[in-house]
């Protein structure tokens, strides 16, 4: 781990969730389901600018995004999130640097924050869902956390509500390492990633209920470890 990463990460968790959900009245259901410890994948859909800020909001550890490595370029922006430990990959060009840092932090037992579809979607659905982040759980032997979000539409000037859903934890142990493995991979989590995107969209409509229909909670935002590692703290039994 980054001792950086994680003092960066340490001080944006005092306002940066607040702030996430502050401009997007947001609500988080399932954080009871993120492992607590051990390396891992979080696979998300993505639509907008607010979704690394409520997917780590509503995350009771450090996540590693892998961002488009032109935002990093971003003169104080890239500096801030290089401090909370995102790190960039040059879309399109099979970057083999980012792929290894990145399994390197799953093998040290590190959550590595992937957006499956590639870029943000424009039509208010997920997606094709591109098998590179899943690469690194199935090369490492990691589970895949899939986490939908309900988002599209949200810009600063029109904050609208939102959801994240996090799912239970995947295994993908049984899927051979090679193309037709990677794309089966992207078919299941994919399915699995449109299903909490429905419920996301469903609580976001709904006014954010206590309890969605598949049992995941709403949780607080900025949760922490219980003290008896069983849970996050905030999420009502």
């Amino acid at each position: 781990m980054s001792r950086s990463a994680e003092a960066g990460w340490r001080v944006g968790r005092l306002f940066v969730p607040g702030i996430a959900v502050w401009l997007a009245r947001a609500g988080g259901y399932g954080v009871e389901r993120v492992p607590l410890e051990g390396g891992g994948v979080v696979a998300a859909n993505h639509f907008s600018g607010i979704d690394h800020p409520l997917i780590g909001g509503f995350s009771p550890r450090i996540i590693y995004f892998l961002a488009k490595a032109e935002l990093l370029e971003v003169p104080v922006v890239g500096r801030s999130l290089k401090a909370l430990g995102v790190f960039g990959v040059r879309r399109g060009e099979g970057d083999r640097d980012a792929l290894r840092q990145a399994r390197q932090l799953a093998r040290d037992g590190e959550l590595v924050g992937v957006h499956l579809e590639g870029t943000r979607q424009r039509f208010g659905h997920p997606g094709p869902m591109q098998p590179g982040g899943l690469m690194i759980a199935m090369q490492e032997g990691v589970p895949v956390i899939p986490c939908g979000l309900d988002t599209f539409g949200w810009s600063p000037t029109n904050r609208r509500q939102c959801a994240v859903v996090w799912g239970e934890p995947m295994q993908l142990d049984g899927l051979p390492r090679n193309r037709r493995g990677y794309a089966e991979a992207a078919e299941i989590v994919g399915a699995e990633l449109v299903r909490l995107w429905r419920l996301a969209a469903e609580a976001s409509a709904a006014g954010l209920p206590e309890e969605l229909p598949d049992g995941a909670k709403r949780g607080e935002v900025n949760p922490k470890p219980s003290r008896d590692g069983r849970g996050p703290q905030g999420v009502a039994d």
